[in-house]
């Protein structure tokens, strides 16, 4: 019998499986270039067009783009109402951020030291679960409860403490109509919606420290506060940064809330890019908007690697010793 008649002639799939098997950077090149070009093409080159776009200008009397090199766009970011709107964003973001920390740092306490068996997996539901639901029914929802017939209106008159919300909402700067309309109304939404992204991390990180140097802490005589202070709280710092630096990134470009909360009133840097490119069509100064945005996150994480790096290398030393 021929050796033909035993082996059967190897199809197209078999002489691929057999070159890939011998030549394996040919099949790491086939799977990383497409998404290579991917990002290459359609995300580095979307940004590229809109760095070059924000060195443009817009020409104020026919509304034209004007394609010359110029810094005008960039300095328009200085004027007074385009810095109230980038200081109003930054103080939303630093003060939701803060404020997620010092609420998340708690439950996440409490579920990575206390929580076991069933009651952890509640944890993680309570927490998860509102992520499940969709984005913009939730702020619907908050509408409608921050709303001046919602139920916290309803609630502060039933307790006869609606003389004291509506000296909240007479606060300069702060309030408004009513919480719904109000920069405290946006703020307590930005919370409730961002708080899981900064619970997690913490949770994963206070999980991470070691009982067996609570358990020398306690053995040497120290009090349960000095403990964590000197021990958990370092410890976790890693959990809060990395909590603080999702949250106050995913703020920056938050416009969604603001623009079904704020009543055109509470308005940052994310209202103003949709206005920009699809309401006024002023894309050269919404090109320069964006990239200074895209500049603050980098520089943002960029703060954050450097601190983590740090604090790790910190630590390799503290073994060593």
């Amino acid at each position: 019998m021929s050796r033909g008649a035993i082996l059967p002639n190897r199809g197209l799939a078999d002489r691929l499986s057999a070159l890939f098997w011998r030549r394996p950077t040919v099949l790491l090149l086939l799977l990383i270039t497409p998404p290579l070009l991917w990002l290459g093409v359609v995300y580095l080159g979307s940004l590229g067009a809109l760095l070059l776009q924000s060195f443009y200008s817009i020409d104020e009397f026919s509304g034209v783009v004007v394609e010359e090199f110029t810094l005008k766009t960039y300095g328009e970011l200085f004027r007074a109402a385009n810095m109230d709107i980038i200081l109003r964003t930054l103080t939303m973001s630093a003060s939701v951020t803060l404020a997620s920390a010092v609420i998340g740092f708690p439950v996440a306490y409490f579920a990575a030291r206390f929580a076991r068996g069933r009651w952890k997996a509640v944890f993680y539901l309570g927490i998860m679960l509102p992520l499940w639901s969709s984005y913009l029914v939730k702020v619907y929802a908050w509408k409608l409860i921050l709303a001046k017939e919602g139920i916290i209106t309803w609630a502060a008159d039933s307790v006869g403490l609606g003389f004291l919300l509506d000296a909240v909402l007479a606060l300069p700067g702060v309030g408004g109509n009513s919480l719904s309309t109000s920069f405290i109304g946006t703020w307590l939404v930005f919370v409730y919606v961002w708080l899981p992204y900064m619970i997690l991390p913490m949770q994963a990180s206070l999980e991470r420290v070691p009982v067996s140097m609570l358990e020398a802490s306690s053995d040497l005589g120290a009090k349960p506060w000095p403990t964590f202070l000197q021990i958990t709280l370092p410890l976790s710092i890693p959990g809060i940064a990395t909590g603080c630096m999702l949250v106050f990134i995913l703020l920056m470009g938050e416009y969604l809330i603001p623009a079904i909360l704020g009543g055109g009133k509470v308005f940052f840097v994310g209202n103003a890019l949709v206005d920009l490119f699809l309401q006024s069509r002023n894309w050269a100064f919404g090109s320069a908007v964006a990239v200074t945005l895209i500049v603050v996150m980098l520089a943002t994480v960029t703060v954050y690697m450097r601190f983590m790096a740090r604090l790790s290398a910190n630590r390799d030393d503290v073994s060593l010793i």
